[in-house]
């Protein structure tokens, strides 16, 4: 650490190291105004900043949550909309913020110090001193359209979400926990009928009130020069003291020094109604106070109680309503730290006629568990897991040290005492001292005889057409009561507030901030060895080659080292799934959710799943299986070096001594059927549920795992569990035999090689019973696993209207470059960059305008897609049009491209090659994935970012001509919509007016059975509404054409 010299007015607090990870926490603060800093300094290339201010207010005006946009809208010298995220962008820099009920956080996310010292004095600025105009308040917020339609980017953000099962059930459950006064029983996103009156002077007169110097918590985490941080801290503060709050002034506050929560002096119980067309699942949610946030002892306790009764399917919660009795598919929990604390548990996918029943039986099993002697065994591992977890979260999460920060600003001590409980996890070794007594009144007295307020949630058809309804008549009560006068004053008024809005930051003002060097950018470099048929890829000579060479010979399989100063090991097996048979690809889903969670056969003995459960959290810290690198199927273990032979024996037993049983598999097809409503109420996932299916044909993995074939599959596969559990068992042997075979396995082993003992000969059990000799099976290829609507994407076009939903998405796919060497490829990344960047053409034309919350470019060079994506807007096909026309006007020549624009858009690539490296493992794991997946260079990313400075400025136009410009025609792309019903037709013939001839299909349209019939003919699924009902619209020749059956003759045949 640099030694600081120079006088500063910023005062160090403390400053100590965690005795579990390998950073430096330092405190300081400003002697003039209060305002504090903690600087958390670690290896790596991203520099993080979060600007956290404590938010209380006492109403649903969603005044904290406006403010926080409209803080980007200018500042008191730098007085243009989005110039931060302008000057940002130049210096590899990205900005975001959120509004949480007791805080707001501005987020700073840099490559490199020195463009992180560079935006950090006007970041600061835009948070104390934002300009908050009435035109900015007007755009940003509500306003009325010409059309009479309300609007503004915050209006159309909540819209989105107010009506949704979790945001309807936790808005009753804070009206019944907190009385009026107390900040936490409001909403802060703001409710619509609040934000339609919502005025720029309450916005001024909240920030006036909590954007208080001492209520601003600056955190910082990476490798941050100290001298700097001060020296700029210092000159920031300097021309504006006249203007900020002194020390010494008068100052509350905020939740500490307010009205606090009564506790609770009965338990209440509530029914919810959410609009849903399926009403054939409710959800539960179940809150209860909690111990003092800033006690570390009861805090970490809570959290050890909470892994023993809910973390994982051996948890008695879990084990007993999920696993045995199969009443949910699924119990989580979830822990605010607040001087009162909130522990909330969600109880999801539950037959709605069994709601009440469920939430007895949720306390039956607490008072059953609390009443009888606990598991101490269990008990004592899940505090020495929780403590491995956190060891390794802290090495490898950027918000491991951000969140505790922000909540000890919150509500700790101002001494900072309460902070330096993150010196070390002592406190996990009092807990193993803890006995059953001490477990079980602590269970008692916070959860299972505690006071608690339980939300029923009832899907509601009638609600979601009464919503839907209400909404039409206002908006024509509100169209009639302005009239044809009134609303083209609106119209004005919206033009002259945007333009008021969108002046031009002047060239000067941006080329004062000038684009940072590299040098301060230490991306993480990580050290390659191989072993067995992994050597074919190339031999290596370094230090850590030679450690693996001089363990023994080498292994009939492929073994990748990548080495990392970790404390911790994390495995990898890659398994490519060309040799699956197509027929049995839609059980893949099942298969991985039972791998974990089955019993097997150790040397002769059946060992329960539950047996199984418990010793491998004993022994890990984490372990996954999915669907991974687009094709493949990914297992990842982590483990602590001593425990790297037990993982190996670990991956051994569940390959192949796995049991399918009969019981078990029907338990996670419960349960997955349970999930699947819930996944179709969104309508991003099933805007892109639908693409998949359309485009990626039914040999594809990602396609086979699709929420549109488990819908449907997964139902049959049930039915056939009842009927003939054989067949279904059958299948899995036959799928397991054909994955799992030593030919289709890639490894790759992350951490400190050196350290580790027998890194490749511990392998040898793995493959002692299961020779092979047949060829290392090739990487599975998506392109190859494309429909033919998919490999020539083009005249296809289907909106899907969604009863869930109050808004519409859409995303159009095209080709683009379909390997990572392609030449167009540079000037594509350039020109989406230049495109997608905040501010940038695309967001001016589009979120500047309200007509979508947001938009972006996706680029799939695997499968050799350019997607266009619209997010939440009022209008798909008005948003399309503004985004085309954007790029209509730089290939012509109409908008002049922004030379300064392309050089961020440069930076923000930089940005995205740090982003893959954001700590040791996901380095590793990159250099994995460039090297062994896509067959690339060690140095991709140094030659691409070469190739990516060298574009210019006609490079770029002809990209957007050849490449980008062909995603909006509809004879070279295919468009997907998902929308409210009430925006079906106008959506339609907006897109029929330029060319697209869209057909109106329910999502049932889109389901997939591979070939898996009901037996007997009788289809035995239930339809929701919605996909009975169809459409009222179909464009053109639709309305003559028979409905195609899906999976026959449906969009993947295309």
């Amino acid at each position: 650490m640099p030694e600081i010299r120079k006088k500063t007015y910023f005062r160090t607090l403390q400053r100590f190291e965690p005795d579990y990870s390998p950073c430096t926490i330092t405190q300081y603060e400003s002697e003039r105004t209060g305002m504090r800093v903690f600087a958390v300094d670690r290896k790596g290339p991203k520099v993080r900043g979060f600007f956290a201010l404590a938010t209380e207010i006492h109403d649903d005006s969603g005044a904290p949550h406006t403010l926080e946009h409209l803080v980007f809208m200018g500042s008191k010298n730098y007085t243009y909309k989005g110039v931060l995220d302008r000057i940002a962008t130049r210096a590899y820099s990205s900005t975001n913020a959120w509004t949480a009920t007791d805080h707001t956080a501005y987020t700073l996310d840099t490559a490199g110090w020195e463009g992180f010292a560079q935006i950090l004095p006007v970041y600061l600025e835009h948070v104390l001193f934002p300009t908050l105009t009435d035109a900015a308040c007007y755009t940003e917020v509500h306003h009325i359209d010409g059309t009479g339609h309300d609007a503004g980017v915050v209006y159309s953000e909540m819209q989105g979400v107010q009506n949704k099962p979790g945001e309807l059930m936790d808005l009753k459950s804070k009206r019944l926990l907190y009385p009026e006064g107390v900040g936490f029983r409001y909403e802060t996103g703001g409710m619509l009928e609040q934000l339609r009156v919502l005025t720029a002077d309450r916005i001024r007169e909240f920030h006036r009130g909590m954007y208080h110097p001492k209520n601003l918590c600056l955190i910082i985490v990476g490798e941050v020069d100290h001298g700097g941080l001060l020296e700029v801290l210092d000159n920031f503060e300097t021309p504006f003291l006249d203007d900020l709050p002194k020390f010494n002034d008068p100052w509350k506050r905020p939740w500490v020094e307010s009205t606090q929560p009564p506790p609770l002096k009965e338990s209440v119980i509530e029914k919810v109604e959410f609009p849903e067309d399926d009403e054939s699942k409710g959800e539960i949610t179940v809150s209860f106070f909690g111990p003092d946030g800033n006690d570390t002892l009861l805090t970490s306790a809570l959290g050890v109680l909470m892994v023993y009764i809910c973390g994982s399917s051996v948890s008695v919660l879990e084990n007993t309503l999920v696993e045995k009795e199969q009443l949910a598919s699924g119990i989580y929990y979830s822990i605010d730290w607040r001087l009162n604390s909130l522990i909330c548990f969600s109880i999801s996918g539950v037959e709605t006629g069994q709601l009440a029943d469920v939430e007895k039986r949720f306390f039956e099993v607490l008072r059953q568990t609390a009443s009888k002697s606990l598991d101490m065994a269990y008990m004592l591992d899940c505090i020495r897991r929780q403590k491995r977890q956190m060891k390794s979260l802290a090495e490898s999460s950027g918000y491991f040290f951000s969140d505790p920060i922000i909540s000890d600003h919150l509500f700790g001590k101002r001494d900072g005492s309460t902070l330096r409980d993150l010196e070390s996890l002592e406190e996990y070794d009092v807990l193993e001292g803890w006995d059953n007594q001490k477990w079980a009144d602590f269970l008692k007295l916070w959860v299972s005889d505690a006071p608690h307020v339980t939300i029923l949630g009832h899907p509601s058809r009638k609600l979601s057409k009464k919503l839907k309804a209400d909404e039409k008549a206002r908006v024509e009560r509100q169209k009639k009561r302005l009239g044809e006068e009134g609303l083209e004053k609106l119209e004005k008024r919206l033009r002259d507030a945007k333009a008021s809005n969108d002046v031009e930051v002047p060239r000067s003002l941006l080329e004062q901030f000038k684009i940072p060097g590299t040098d301060s950018i230490h991306f993480i470099r990580t050290t390659t060895a191989r072993s067995g048929s992994a050597k074919k890829m190339g031999l290596l000579d370094n230090k850590i080659q030679k450690v693996i060479d001089n363990d023994g010979p080498d292994l009939p399989l492929f073994i990748h080292f990548e080495s990392v100063p970790s404390n911790f090991v994390h495995i990898n097996l890659a398994l490519c799934t060309e040799k699956v048979p197509v027929r049995s690809r839609p059980l893949l889903p099942m298969y991985l959710m039972n791998f974990f969670n089955t019993p097997i056969i150790r040397d002769g003995k059946r060992i329960e799943f539950e047996e199984v459960v418990i010793e491998l959290e004993k022994d890990t810290v984490s372990y996954s299986i999915d669907p991974a690198f687009s094709e493949l199927i990914r297992i990842k273990i982590e483990v602590e070096p001593d425990k790297y032979q037990a993982a190996i024996r670990w991956l051994k037993e569940l390959l192949w001594e796995s049991v399918f049983d009969e019981m078990r598999l029907k338990a996670t097809v419960t349960k997955m059927l349970a999930d699947i409503p819930e996944e179709k109420r969104s309508g991003n996932n099933m805007l892109w549920a639908v693409d998949l299916i359309v485009h990626h044909a039914p040999e594809s993995v990602v396609r086979a795992c699709s929420t549109l074939v488990k819908a449907v599959y997964l139902k049959r596969i049930d039915r056939l569990l009842m009927d003939e559990p054989e067949t279904v068992i059958a299948q899995l042997d036959e799928l397991r035999g054909c994955l799992c075979t030593l030919e289709n396995i890639r490894i790759l082993v992350i951490g400190n090689i050196e350290k580790l003992p027998s890194p490749v000969s511990s392998w040898e059990m793995l493959v002692a019973d299961h020779k092979s000799e047949k060829p290392l099976s090739p990487i599975d290829r998506p392109y190859s696993r494309l429909t033919v609507a998919g490999k020539n994407p083009g005249g296809l076009a289907y909106v899907v209207p969604m009863h869930t939903i109050d808004s519409s998405y859409s995303v159009q796919t095209s080709r683009g470059p379909n390997v990572y060497d392609h030449p167009q490829l540079p000037a594509l990344l350039v020109a989406t960059a230049y495109l997608d960047a905040v501010e940038g053409p695309l967001w001016t034309a589009v979120r500047g305008t309200g007509l979508a919350y947001g938009t972006n470019f996706c680029r799939e060079t695997d499968v050799g897609h350019l997607q266009f994506h619209i997010y939440r807007s009022p209008d798909a096909h008005r948003a399309f049009a503004a985004s085309k026309q954007a790029i209509e006007d730089h290939i012509s020549g109409v908008t002049p491209f922004d030379l300064l624009g392309l050089e961020g858009a440069v930076s923000s690539i930089v940005v995205a090659f740090a982003d893959e490296q954001v700590s040791m493992s996901t380095a590793a794991q990159m250099s994995f994935v460039n090297q062994v997946v896509r067959g690339l260079s060690p140095n991709y990313s140094s030659e691409i970012l070469k190739k990516v400075r060298a574009i210019e400025v006609d490079d770029v136009r002809d990209v957007l001509k050849n490449v980008v410009l062909p995603v909006f025609e509809p004879q070279t792309t295919n468009l997907f919509v998902t929308c409210a019903p009430i925006m079906q037709e106008i959506i339609c013939k907006g897109f029929e007016a330029v060319g697209f001839s869209p057909q109106v299909k329910p999502l049932k349209f889109f389901y997939d059975d591979y070939g898996l019939k009901p037996k007997g003919g009788d289809e035995e699924e239930s339809d929701s509404e919605e996909e009975l009902e169809g459409s009222d619209y179909m464009s053109g020749d639709e309305a003559d054409s028979h409905d195609d059956e899906p999976g026959d003759g449906g969009p993947e045949d295309a």
